[in-house]
C-alpha cells in the first residue's frame, strides 16, 4: 500500500523564525490578487517560490531557489524527519475550537490505477501544466498537498501530540487560523509511522493539481532513464497526512457562479428550472444556507436581486444517464452539473472542466455581491460534502466535479520545503528507512 519517507527538508534559517508569519503564504487559490500582491512585496516570502509571477515565472523560481540555497536563505536539515502540523481553527457562528491534526512527509508517488492514492475531483489541465513545469525547473516540492488515510485507533496523534511540546513555528494567517509545526526525527518513532501508514490507501483531498504535477514528472523521468530504481526523488511527493477519523476534519462548501450565457434573464432561468427542480422564494437572501441543510438534493439560488430555495423532484433523480454508479449519481453535486450546466446550461459533462461558463467562490457574501452588481448572472449555492461521500467516490474510482470540496483550512507554504534534487534527496541518513 502507501510507501512514506521521512525529509531532509529545506527550512528557512534561524535567523528568520522570528519572521517566518511573513514568510509563509495561503494557497494561490484562497487568496485575492489584492493579498497575493502584498506577499510579493516581500522578497523573502515562499511565494516566490510556490507563485512566481512574470512570462519565465519558473526559471526565475529556479534562479531564485538556488540564489536562497547559496546565501543560505533555506538551509536543509541534518536529519530526516516527519514534521507534526496542527491547525487550530473556528468556524463562523459556532464556538467550537478545531484542532487538525496531521503529519508532512514525502510519499511515493502512485500513478491511479494502482488505487493507492486515490482522487474524488477532476482537474483542470491547464493548472496541472503549471505545476509540472515549476517541478521540472526547481526540483522542489513547496507546499504540501494534503491527503487522508483512516486509522480508527488515533496511535499517530499521539506521538505528534508528543512533538507538539515543542514547536519550531507557530503562526496566525489571514483568516485566524493557527498554524504550528514541530519536528520529529527520532528513527523509532518514524518507523512506527511508517508502519502504520503501509497498509493505508491515501485519499488525496486537496492539491490535485500538485499531485498530477508530479506523477507527470515521475512518469517522464522513468521513461528517460534507463537506470530508474525507482528510489529516485522524482518517485516522491511532498504530502500532509490527516485522520479521516478526526472530529476536526471539516469541509465546507464551493459555491458556482455563472457568467457569459447568452440572451439571460431570470425568467429563463426560472422556466428552465421549473422542468428539473421545486422552486420556493426566500425573503432573505443570506438565510438560503440554512434553509438548505440537511435537505437532499436542495441548493440555493441567487439571480438578480432575489434569492430561491430549489430542490431536485425526486422522480427526476433517474433522469441522469452518465455512467456513474448510483450513490454518485445520488450526490448533490452531480445533481447540479447534471441538471443546471448540461441540461439547462447546454455544457456537456465532458466539457465543464475547463469551462468558461461558470467558475468557483467559497465565500457566500462574495457570491451575494457579485450576482447583485452584476459581475455573475446567477450563483448557485450548494452544501458541505460529508467524508464519507468523498470516501464512497474514491472507493468507486470515479470522480466528483472539480472543486467540489474545500478541505478547510488549507495548508499554508512555507514552514517546510522538500527537494527531489538527488544529491538532496537521498543521503545515507535515508537507509535506515
Amino acid at each position: 500500500m502507501a510507501e512514506i519517507r521521512p525529509l531532509r527538508a529545506f527550512r528557512y534559517k534561524e535567523e528568520l523564525n522570528d519572521q517566518i508569519g511573513d514568510l509563509v503564504s495561503p494557497l494561490f487559490d484562497v487568496v485575492s490578487e489584492k493579498q497575493r500582491n502584498a506577499l510579493y512585496k516581500n522578497p523573502l516570502n515562499s511565494i516566490h517560490l510556490s507563485v512566481p509571477k512574470g512570462e519565465n515565472a519558473s526559471n526565475d523560481a529556479q534562479k531564485l531557489l538556488e540564489q536562497w540555497k547559496s546565501e543560505r536563505t533555506i538551509i536543509q536539515e541534518d536529519k530526516p524527519a516527519i514534521y507534526g502540523y496542527y491547525q487550530h481553527f473556528s468556524l463562523p457562528g459556532s464556538t467550537k475550537e478545531y484542532v487538525r491534526k496531521g503529519f508532512i512527509c514525502n510519499i511515493r508517488v502512485y500513478d491511479w490505477d494502482e488505487e493507492i492514492i486515490l482522487r474524488h475531483e477532476n482537474t483542470i489541465p491547464h493548472s496541472v501544466n503549471d505545476r509540472l513545469e515549476l517541478i521540472e525547473k526547481t526540483q522542489l516540492n513547496v507546499s504540501p498537498t494534503h491527503g487522508l488515510y483512516t486509522d480508527e485507533n488515533h496511535t499517530i496523534e499521539d506521538y505528534l501530540d508528543a512533538s507538539m511540546s515543542n514547536p519550531v513555528y507557530e503562526t496566525e494567517d489571514y483568516q485566524g487560523v493557527k498554524d504550528v509545526l514541530s519536528v520529529i526525527d527520532d528513527p523509532e518513532t518514524i518507523k512506527k509511522v511508517i508502519n502504520i501508514i503501509r497498509d493505508k490507501k491515501i485519499i488525496l483531498a486537496d492539491g490535485h493539481h500538485r499531485y498530477e504535477g508530479s506523477l507527470a514528472y515521475m512518469k517522464s523521468q522513468r521513461e528517460s532513464n534507463p537506470n530508474h530504481t525507482g528510489n529516485e526523488g522524482y518517485n516522491f511527493h511532498m504530502m500532509y497526512l490527516t485522520n479521516t477519523e478526526s472530529d476536526d476534519l471539516r469541509i465546507l462548501p464551493t459555491h458556482r457562479l455563472v457568467r457569459n450565457v447568452k440572451d439571460f434573464s431570470e425568467e429563463w432561468l426560472l422556466k428552465q428550472l421549473e422542468e428539473y427542480f421545486i422552486i420556493k422564494t426566500v425573503e432573505n437572501a443570506p438565510d438560503v444556507n440554512e434553509i438548505i441543510l440537511g435537505k437532499k438534493w436542495a441548493f440555493g439560488l441567487l439571480v438578480g436581486d432575489n434569492a430561491y430555495k430549489i430542490r431536485l423532484k425526486p422522480e427526476k433523480i433517474d433522469e441522469i444517464y452518465w455512467n456513474f454508479p448510483q450513490k454518485i449519481k445520488e450526490a448533490d453535486l452531480t445533481v447540479m452539473h447534471f441538471f443546471i450546466f448540461e441540461k439547462i446550461l447546454g455544457i456537456p459533462g465532458k466539457n465543464q472542466r475547463d469551462s468558461e461558463f461558470f467558475y468557483f467562490e467559497r465565500n457566500f457574501t462574495e457570491c451575494l455581491y457579485e450576482v447583485i452588481k452584476g459581475i455573475a448572472q446567477f450563483a448557485i449555492i450548494t452544501k458541505d460534502v460529508p467524508i464519507e461521500t468523498v470516501k464512497e467516490v474514491c472507493y468507486t474510482g470515479y470522480t466528483m466535479p472539480q472543486k467540489s470540496t474545500y478541505f478547510y483550512p488549507k495548508v499554508i507554504c512555507g514552514y517546510v520545503f522538500g527537494s527531489i534534487q538527488e544529491n538532496e534527496f537521498n543521503t545515507p541518513a535515508d537507509l535506515s528507512f
